[in-house]
């Protein structure tokens, strides 16, 4: 090997090497422990850029369990497993799957009030060019899937804050495009979510609705955001989910904290509580 061909050689060898990358270009680099300031200052500029590209001024976020599926798949989901249970009357488990599947038929009308929600807000707030209370959910299925659906069928936009899981959670197909994000960290999404919110709707749900539910209502409570209507629907199921009468009595809590949300039944006695508070106007 000539000098010449050696020290193109070793040329190469340096251009190809991860020192020689540029440090954006670093895949390897930027997932290193020392960057992750890096990276959650990433996750917050992204998103925040394209909201302000596309002007969205308010959001109005919602809440729900991802397990929820709409009445026509929850009514086949029942007539299979009840099938099932015809042909093995005696299995215990077989047993327990009906119950549940009988549960999130009843439950399914949640998902039909979650996308009529969105419907009535994206078509009262993004007419004429407006971009208030644009629905923003997890991105993902059950309530949030209908809350996206909602507002796609008014041909409205909405947003969708996905994250990275165990079991990858795909985004539906309702979001606006430019409007789908996603996320590694937690911290960087809640603050997202809560950023913009003129209003917060939570359906039925499991430990995630819960933990954004109390996360909007700790912060409300502790003065760090303004007062926004904080909407709780299903009386029925948040009245045993959370019983705020006893963390009351326990002083844990106190009477003016249980005050900072209401409990509704129905799309239209959310869209209802909405207007009360802001006393008809357009959000700020």
């Amino acid at each position: 090997m000539t000098d010449r061909s050696q020290h193109e050689a070793l040329r190469r060898n340096i251009m190809q090497g991860s020192a020689y990358r540029l440090a954006q270009e670093d895949a390897e680099f930027l997932a290193d422990d020392d960057l992750r300031a890096v990276r959650l200052q990433l996750e917050l500029l992204k998103p925040e850029h394209a909201l302000r590209q596309h002007n969205i001024r308010s959001t109005v976020v919602v809440f729900g369990s991802a397990r929820l599926a709409p009445p026509e798949h929850a009514r086949a989901r029942l007539a299979a497993v009840e099938a099932r249970a015809r042909m093995q009357p005696d299995d215990p488990e077989l047993a327990h799957e009906l119950d549940v599947a009988r549960r999130r038929l009843a439950q399914s009308r949640y998902y039909d009030e979650a996308q009529l929600f969105a419907r009535i807000v994206s078509r009262r707030f993004q007419s004429e060019g407006r971009r208030d209370f644009v629905v923003v959910t997890g991105g993902g299925p059950g309530i949030m899937e209908a809350a996206n659906r909602g507002a796609y069928e008014m041909g409205a936009r909405s947003i969708g804050f996905n994250i990275t899981l165990p079991r990858e959670q795909q985004p539906k197909p309702f979001i606006t495009p430019e409007l789908a994000f996603r996320f590694h960290y937690f911290a960087l999404r809640k603050m997202h979510f809560l950023q913009r919110a003129k209003a917060l709707v939570a359906f039925p749900g499991g430990y995630g609705a819960l933990d954004e539910l109390f996360e909007a209502l700790t912060l409300v409570q502790t003065r760090k955001m303004a007062r926004i209507p904080i909407v709780l629907v299903g009386g029925a199921f948040w009245r045993r989910a959370v019983d705020f009468d006893f963390l009351v009595d326990e002083g844990v809590i106190g009477a003016a904290d249980a005050k900072l949300f209401a409990i509704v039944e129905s799309a239209g006695e959310a869209v209802t509580a909405l207007q009360d508070f802001y006393a008809g106007a357009p959000p700020p």
